[in-house]
């Protein structure tokens, strides 16, 4: 008699889980994300510079100000809604049922 379970064969773990890709895009993920952050962080930092400025009366002009502000806020805006998207994603995948 041929037992059907004695066919399947165990595939080596290199086979199975692929090395190449999911950490390198992992990382390229990371660092895009972080790279990101940082920009907002900038925006921020030159918005409370503009703001700063114009307060001691050091050249900056009302005008400049408010678009520094404003972008700062919608940069933070933004990347709020990433982390609300990547949370969503993560909580998708979590209550997967395997």
């Amino acid at each position: 008699m041929n037992n059907p379970i004695s066919s399947i064969r165990i595939l080596p773990a290199e086979v199975a889980m692929p090395r190449t890709g999911a950490s390198a895009e992992g990382g390229k993920f990371l660092e895009t994300l972080q790279q990101s952050m940082d920009e907002v962080e900038g925006a921020q930092g030159d918005a409370q510079s503009q703001v700063t400025q114009l307060l001691n009366g050091k050249g900056a002009d009302l005008h400049s100000a408010m678009i520094a502000v404003e972008k700062a806020d919608l940069s933070f805006q933004l990347m709020m809604q990433v982390r609300n998207k990547i949370v969503q994603a993560y909580q998708q995948v979590s209550n997967m049922q395997f």
